[in-house]
């Protein structure tokens, strides 16, 4: 009995590590879809209105999911260049998560998906909170000024609808959805009554994820049609008297998709247009600069979890606008620093400086680093005495197979991001998950294929099949712990630079991804690599030789 300690003891230990890798995966994307800012229960209090406002009214529409190459291509958009020559432009930078629920609380409170309170993730529309931070819309009706918001559903749970003085909202993404959309915007256009309008238009995003993505002609149509609706919503306006501002959530990936860190998904188009815009080319601006901008031209609060600029170079401010905006920004910045210390338990000074916001943002990460860093040494310190134990014990092993555990390891590998990455065009973040019973099968799939192939080669390499069952089987155990291993090692990285669930602050998320893709991996790993080890010693036991007894 003592002969198959060894073996019974791995087969726990693959075991334990697919549990193990089960619960991690589902408490990470749990504890994601659940996180909350910091800020949730303390918001910093809504400051006073700046005043005169610069403008009769913006009307903001929010074209999802365009890209900034495709709306700077005049024979796609041709209406949106019109306004670019016509106004202020720049290219705009969001942050991750870029799904459109985060991209859209940052558009509107002025603060990135950390802080601003809104979802880190798309969630259904039953699920969707309402803003507990400061945002445009309500500052603006706190103003005195009549909102209207026409657009995709979810914009009725995530904005108080106390503050919103018409609305029309609809389950619909389609080129129809937006039809209707603009439809019940344009007689709140005409009849003048409303300061502040957003018309959000979804038929880009649509055709994103359900025709082919930005590298199909369809992206390109839905483009176009997105562009002839801009030109019917400004036919609207008096852009003498009238502003009109145009950007997009976010990006998509070639192939459709969007959510992660990918470059192409966190630049958008920022067109600024008509009464109190100076026009031009600017240089680039964030996403959190919009509501503040916005606000500053309707007079009202900078919104209080801003942290943003107010984009002055692109209006036309007199002396005590410019004034009203630099006491709105001083004031809005110190309580908005002075909650969020308070919420994360630490101390910042600001440094002096000429820029209110950065000097206040910098105070601001720098406590978020060091409260960040303290949490990190421990569980770096536990990651590396993790990741170098098995170095220990597999260095004193001696065993002439090690060469070729780590080779069939470093094979599986290969296999996997070669169909993952190369075949299939995938990316390592977010944007390439459709959903996660997709990603489950997907993975399942892989592995199965990668590990068979690696696992030949192992077991034909190292004569495996000519060993008494056993011994065939405990070195198949073997290949697969010491692949386990090598999947373990992203995991143990994010583990010390994120932790295990996500808690006061977002994590990072190229890591992240690349540690939960691990984790699945180690699930399935361990599973097939079971029924791969019965297998083994089932072929050890019709190929291995006579006199090699059991």
């Amino acid at each position: 009995m003592k002969r198959y300690i060894g073996i019974l003891t791995a087969v726990i230990l693959c075991l334990a590590l697919a549990g193990s890798a089960y619960f991690w995966v589902t408490g990470l994307m749990d504890s994601l879809f659940a996180y909350r800012s910091p800020l949730h229960a303390s918001p910093p209090t809504p400051g006073e209105p700046l005043g005169t406002p610069v403008t009769r009214r913006v009307v903001f529409v929010l074209v999802d999911a365009l890209r900034e190459d495709t709306s700077l291509r005049p024979e796609v958009m041709p209406f949106l260049n019109e306004l670019r020559a016509r106004g202020a432009w720049a290219t705009m930078h969001s942050r991750p998560p870029s799904y459109s629920m985060p991209g859209y609380s940052v558009l509107l409170t002025g603060a990135w998906p950390d802080l601003s309170d809104g979802p880190a993730l798309n969630l259904e529309y039953e699920e969707t909170p309402t803003f507990t931070q400061d945002d445009l819309i309500s500052a603006a009706h706190r103003a005195g000024l009549r909102t209207a918001i026409s657009g995709y559903y979810w914009f009725e749970r995530l904005v108080p609808q106390s503050a919103v003085s018409a609305s029309f909202y609809t389950p619909g993404e389609d080129r129809f959805a937006d039809r209707a959309v603009v439809d019940a915007a344009l007689p709140w256009l005409r009849d003048g009554g409303y300061e502040l309008v957003l018309i959000h238009l979804d038929q880009v995003d649509y055709a994103g994820h359900h025709e082919g993505g930005p590298r199909d002609p369809r992206w390109d149509e839905a483009a176009r049609r997105a562009d002839d609706l801009l030109r019917e919503i400004a036919a609207t306006l008096d852009l003498e008297q009238d502003t009109l501002f145009v950007c997009s959530d976010h990006g998509q990936i070639d192939r459709g998709g969007h959510g992660g860190q990918d470059a192409i998904v966190l630049v958008e188009p920022f067109v600024l247009v008509g009464a109190g815009v100076r026009p031009g080319h600017y240089d680039d601006v964030e996403m959190v600069d919009v509501a503040p901008t916005l606000a500053t031209l309707l007079g009202a609060n900078i919104p209080a979890s801003s942290q943003g600029h107010v984009r002055t170079e692109m209006l036309t401010l007199d002396a005590a606008q410019q004034a009203a905006v630099e006491r709105g920004l001083q004031a809005q910045q110190a309580a908005l620093l002075t909650a969020y210390l308070s919420a994360i338990g630490r101390q910042a000074t600001v440094a002096p400086g000429d820029d209110v916001v950065a000097t206040h943002q910098a105070a601001l990460q720098a406590a978020r680093a060091a409260r960040l860093n303290g949490e990190r040494w421990p569980r770096a310190l536990l990651a590396l005495v993790v990741a170098f134990l098995p170095i220990i014990w597999l260095a004193r092993q001696q065993r002439r197979d090690l060469v070729w555990w780590l080779g069939g390891g470093v094979l599986y590998l290969a296999l996997f991001n070669l169909r993952y990455a190369v075949l299939d065009g995938l990316t390592y973040s977010l944007s390439s998950v459709v959903g996660a019973n997709e990603l489950i099968l997907y993975c399942a799939v892989t592995v199965a294929l990668a590990l068979t192939v690696a696992w030949l080669v192992v077991s034909l390499g190292g004569r495996a099949f000519r060993r008494s069952p056993r011994p065939a089987a405990e070195a198949t155990l073997s290949f697969v712990l010491v692949t386990i291993y090598l999947l373990a090692l992203p995991v143990l990285f994010s583990l010390a630079l994120n932790g295990a669930r996500v808690t006061w602050t977002l994590p990072d998320f190229a890591s992240t991804f690349v540690a939960f893709l691990s984790g699945i991996q180690i699930l399935f790993v361990a599973v097939v690599g079971l029924v791969l080890t019965g297998a083994t010693a089932l072929i050890a036991f019709w190929t291995a030789p006579t006199e090699s007894a059991l």
